[in-house]
């Protein structure tokens, strides 16, 4: 097994770029035939997309809207034009979407106390827009269900009661409604499960971002400023965000999820921080010391009891993940490494990623799906280790591409593609992980691991 070591590193300055990758009104098109074709081949007559400002990936992802404030329907039939529905707030922001859809309101899914004395019954609504008696209607909320949890599991559906007890009166005894969010959300077979290379080079512009915002805030952190402050070195520069910022020291870095607060940092303390836009997070979790002789006493092993052996099992991670492997072997793969109790694994070491932050995962204990050309992942090994060793993390994303892709990427994104072969040089050059071809690293920090925060210039490499 290849050994890590401590190493002053000087780390690239991969750029920055500067225009956002914007996709075209034909890739929705594209994008709303094949949901229209997958509706057919499952014997769905219309479809149903529910979204509010938490869940709004897969409405954003057919047509390039997502509420704010509101909750939004977007109504699929087989043989009529999109529509979407939505409060008062968001009817201008609905028609700025490519597919230049009709857009219908409906006060009620606007904020409370606005006026609704002129709504229309929702039946009335829906039934206008297509939805009959006798029909087979799907619905997508932001997540589908198995037979582990319940019998009949599209019959569970994650939107609103009121929206599905009215489809469902619709629908009729003759109809049915079901749960079609996996046309979407499989982690395998889910039309979001792979990407077109605009998307992804989308999603390399975000992941560039955020790297860079977590890269400032570790190169910048003091003892002394509050979290806060050290927020601040974040700059974001006004994206969606694929989720909220995450930043703790000392004690409430077993909170795990918490948002900044007005506490002081510490020396001597662990540091956590992920910030991600919405296709690209990173997270960094460490020490705030300058070396080992700054941590307690009873932890200043952090590096070889933590840190080196889970660096080591993320190195394997790059190295192993690629087309064809399967999820079980990424999985089995990190557990040979951190199965120890001690480094108190939880969740899946990688998953999708897309709008949303965690969109799915093939990485499973003897998952048998096979990573595929087109996919956005990211690693995602945290430890928990419920001690005075805290953890450590470096979580980034990257996409794999096969031959053709990678040309078509090349030629269409060349800045973008100079930036990743920058970042493979770098991580095969100086920090010893070679990846293979199809291995696209997104984050301007990927591989890149300071265990001890206020020297964030020493990272590990291989011996």
């Amino acid at each position: 097994m290849p050994k890590y070591t401590l190493a002053d590193v000087k780390l690239p300055d991969f750029g920055l770029p500067s225009s956002r990758p914007e996709l075209s009104m034909r890739t929705y098109r594209d994008r709303l035939d094949t949901f229209r074709k997958r509706l057919i081949h499952i014997g769905i007559d219309a479809a149903v997309i529910y979204a509010d400002r938490e869940h709004a990936a897969n409405i954003a992802y057919l047509t390039g809207f997502e509420p704010r404030f509101e909750e939004a329907l977007l109504v699929i039939g087989l043989h009529r034009e999109p529509l979407i529905i939505t409060g008062p707030e968001n009817q201008g922001y609905a028609s700025s979407s490519p597919l230049q859809p009709e857009v219908w309101l409906y006060p009620p899914f606007g904020l409370l106390g606005q006026d609704r004395s002129k709504t229309p019954p929702l039946s009335d609504l829906l039934a206008k827009a297509g939805l009959i008696k006798g029909q087979s209607i799907g619905i997508v909320g932001w997540k589908y269900f198995g037979h582990v949890e319940t019998a009949d599991p599209d019959q569970w559906i994650d939107a609103p009661a009121y929206i599905v007890d009215t489809i469902r009166h619709l629908a009729g005894d003759r109809g049915r409604c079901s749960n079609i969010t996996r046309l979407l959300m499989d982690s395998s077979s889910g039309m979001r499960a792979v990407n077109e290379v605009t998307q992804l080079a989308q999603f390399e512009f975000s992941a560039c971002h955020a790297s860079e915002s977590v890269k400032r805030l570790i190169f910048g952190l003091r003892p002394g400023m509050t979290e806060h402050e050290a927020a601040q070195l974040l700059k974001p520069i006004g994206l969606p965000l694929s989720c909220h910022t995450m930043l703790m020291s000392g004690d409430r870095t077993r909170l795990g999820l918490a948002s900044p607060s007005s506490r002081p940092l510490r020396t001597g303390e662990p540091f956590t921080v992920a910030f991600g836009y919405c296709g690209g997070l990173t997270c960094r979790s460490g020490f705030l010391v300058h070396d080992a002789t700054e941590l307690p006493t009873a932890i200043q092993d952090y590096s070889e009891r933590l840190a080196a052996p889970y660096f080591s099992c993320a190195a394997d991670w790059y190295e192993t993940i690629g087309l064809g492997v399967c999820g079980g072997q990424i999985d089995a793969m990190v557990r040979r490494h951190l199965g120890d109790p001690f480094f108190g694994l939880i969740l899946n070491p990688g998953h999708l990623i897309h709008l949303d932050e965690w969109m799915n995962t093939p990485i499973y204990p003897d998952s048998r799906e096979c990573l595929r050309s087109g996919q956005a992942l990211q690693i995602d090994i945290i430890p928990a280790t419920g001690s005075d060793y805290a953890s450590v993390n470096i979580e980034d994303g990257i996409a794999l591409l096969d031959e053709s892709g990678r040309a078509e990427f090349r030629d269409s994104f060349p800045e973008a593609w100079s930036r990743i072969e920058a970042r493979r040089s770098f991580m095969s050059d100086v920090l010893g992980i070679r990846l293979k071809a199809e291995v696209l690293p997104f984050s301007n920090l990927t591989g890149y691991l300071p265990p001890f925060l206020l020297s964030p210039s020493v990272a590990f490499v291989k011996s």
